[in-house]
């Protein structure tokens, strides 16, 4: 059930052209390497020239000129025409959830993050687990990780925002075991998720069997692309790539991800949340044309509007 304010924001959004709650709400995730990493407002600008309304990015972004100035922010998205889907962690906030000494500052700086994008209508707190160590993630550290999350996740939901916790390549938490001990030891009431189509993929994971698996506890998809051959899930982990002259993640519609059985699977269960697609890079081609591959893609493919 929406609260007051909730449906207030909707009707705002359908009197400026934004749909009002359609089961998939269509996104996209800014901060691409090869043209709009260090210009944020470029990147809302090219996003929505080709059609997307709702925009993700990082907080670092904001800190020097809007963390205190919400509604500075807030203009500039106005004049450009488009919403958050959220607005992720990163530097400068704690991000070593494997380390209890650390979890007073971690859960401080993410509160205050949450506040934040509350002002803006995000209603979940997406967050990458912090860069992964040479010696990888260890079971304490699950633990750890565990435990942080979960009260982070409470902490957040007091303020109405849900957590949701995002599985990467190259970070602390990655692949099928650490998905799975995370999702075990947290409950679905403080911790969602965020399931990336390619990461899950790289990670040797098939995306399609792990939202099957993880179901409404899925708040967002981050829509990539991989290469044809991966399609299933890699058979061999990827140690990180330069992603700008090696891209490991594409565009929709190069053939690594199953789109049509995932939206398939989504419309029997009725899941309702974000597409957001997300490009990382693109070394090929303006990331505004490549926004448009994906944009296309989404309609054409899978009968979705932005």
């Amino acid at each position: 059930m929406f609260t007051r304010r909730e449906f207030s924001t909707l009707a705002a959004f359908s009197a400026c052209g934004f749909a009002a709650d359609p089961r998939y709400t269509i996104g996209i995730t800014t901060n691409t390497r090869g043209g709009w990493e260090n210009d944020v407002f470029l990147s809302f600008r090219e996003a929505r020239e080709v059609g997307y309304r709702y925009v993700e990015t990082f907080i670092h972004y904001f800190v020097k000129d809007y963390y205190d100035n919400p509604a500075a922010l807030q203009k500039k998205i106005d004049e450009i025409g488009v919403r958050f889907v959220t607005i992720s962690n990163g530097g400068p906030l704690e991000t070593h959830f494997e380390d209890p000494a650390r979890h007073a500052k971690l859960i401080a700086d993410h509160v205050k993050l949450g506040h934040f994008i509350k002002n803006f209508g995000c209603r979940h707190l997406k967050i990458n687990l912090g860069g992964r160590r040479p010696t990888g993630t260890t079971d304490e550290d699950l633990k750890h990780m565990a435990a942080s999350c979960e009260n982070l996740g409470a902490a957040l939901k007091d303020i109405g925002i849900r957590l949701a916790i995002h599985a990467h390549m190259w970070s602390q938490f990655e692949n099928q075991k650490e998905i799975d001990f995370l999702m075990q030891h947290t409950t679905a009431a403080n911790v969602g998720f965020v399931l990336d189509t390619g990461h899950i993929t790289m990670a040797g994971i098939d995306p399609v069997a792990l939202a099957k698996n993880l179901g409404h506890r899925i708040v967002e998809f981050h829509m990539k692309d991989v290469a044809s051959k991966n399609r299933g899930g890699a058979k061999t982990r990827l140690e990180r790539p330069d992603l700008m002259k090696d891209p490991c993640f594409f565009p929709l519609g190069e053939g690594g991800v199953d789109f049509p059985a995932l939206k398939s699977h989504l419309d029997k269960i009725q899941w309702r949340g974000f597409f957001t697609v997300e490009l990382d890079t693109s070394p090929f081609r303006p990331p505004k044309e490549s926004a448009r591959i994906s944009l296309r893609y989404l309609e054409s493919k899978l009968g979705l509007r932005s």
